[in-house]
């Protein structure tokens, strides 16, 4: 039987009567480094913070490992979360900002507070102050910091964003020994898409405060895997006559000169049907789509050409 980590039924949070998080129904089963994906506003902060306990919910409730959210007080010492800003003091070194927050969580193990920035690669900083650290290693003591109180599930709030990729490389190290040596349980948003499929096992779609779609990381492998690219001078006028002639729906326009087809189609036939219209065809070819690709069309749908260009 499948436990999960994260359960929601119709989670709601409303501001001045407008949802930021719109009846969100999600499982994340424990053991998954899940992925949410979203435009900004999307929703995907407020969710977290909602699961993080640190709103509450309008409508709706949320389990976490089988309990309710809001059931017991010492259930969020389970829960690690980074959402937004570290948190740091930058008068303090890395050891004093460990040691400042272990002691208001009534934790003082000093060994511990050693391993674990050793473990995110941030102990040999010294008496060197949080101030003149760089955006990647104060990244790393953040998640430090959520490690404090070892909890099952780590939320992490577009952690890598600014980073370079020496230092995004150092986070994924990070986050991938934390979920398979641990066995933490991950939710990690991003918009470094590409980045974010080298480690997350599953995804969440957000759209306009709701998951459009949730999906293992082999599922999306599937559906994002192939696309037909058409180069024409004519782009508007094929993709009219991909609606009429081929009944396709799934495209987007790339450009005046580009059309990314997501159906499966005939191409021979396309194109001798386009030749016939008299729109030239300079290209037509088989490609991987990637992962934001795949994001660009779930995020407006294939007819909302201005929004996916984006």
């Amino acid at each position: 039987m499948k436990t999960y980590a994260v359960e929601t039924a119709g989670l709601t949070k409303r501001f001045r009567s407008i949802p930021a998080v719109d009846a969100i129904d999600l499982k994340i089963p424990q053991g998954e480094i899940f992925g949410l994906v979203g435009e900004n506003g999307a929703g995907k902060s407020t969710l977290m913070k909602l699961l993080a306990g640190m709103m509450q919910p309008s409508e709706g409730s949320f389990r976490l490992f089988g309990k309710e959210g809001k059931e017991d007080a010492f259930l969020y010492h389970r829960v690690g979360a980074l959402i937004e800003q570290p948190g740091l003091i930058p008068s303090l070194t890395a050891m004093e900002n460990m040691k400042t927050k272990a002691l208001a969580m009534g934790l003082h193990d000093e060994r511990e507070l050693q391993r674990l920035l050793a473990l995110c690669d941030i102990d040999k900083s010294g008496r060197k102050k949080v101030r003149a650290f760089s955006l990647g290693m104060k990244q790393r003591l953040g998640i430090a910091l959520t490690l404090i109180n070892d909890p099952d599930l780590l939320i992490l709030d577009e952690p890598t964003n600014g980073i370079d990729p020496r230092g995004f490389e150092a986070i994924r190290s990070l986050l991938l020994r934390l979920n398979r040596e641990e066995g933490k349980t991950i939710i990690i948003s991003s918009h470094i898409l590409e980045e974010l499929s080298k480690i997350a096992t599953s995804y969440g779609f957000m759209r306009k405060g709701r998951i459009i779609e949730q999906l293992s990381s082999q599922e999306l492998e599937e559906k994002s895997q192939e696309y037909l690219l058409l180069r024409t001078p004519d782009a508007a006028g094929a993709a009219v006559l991909l609606e009429e002639r081929f009944a396709v729906r799934s495209y987007r326009i790339v450009s005046a000169s580009e059309l990314q087809i997501n159906e499966r189609v005939d191409s021979a036939a396309l194109i001798a049907a386009l030749v016939k219209a008299d729109i030239p065809v300079w290209e037509c070819t088989l490609h991987h789509q990637s992962l934001e690709q795949y994001f660009f069309a779930k995020n407006g749908g294939e007819r909302d050409v201005e929004s996916a260009a984006q």
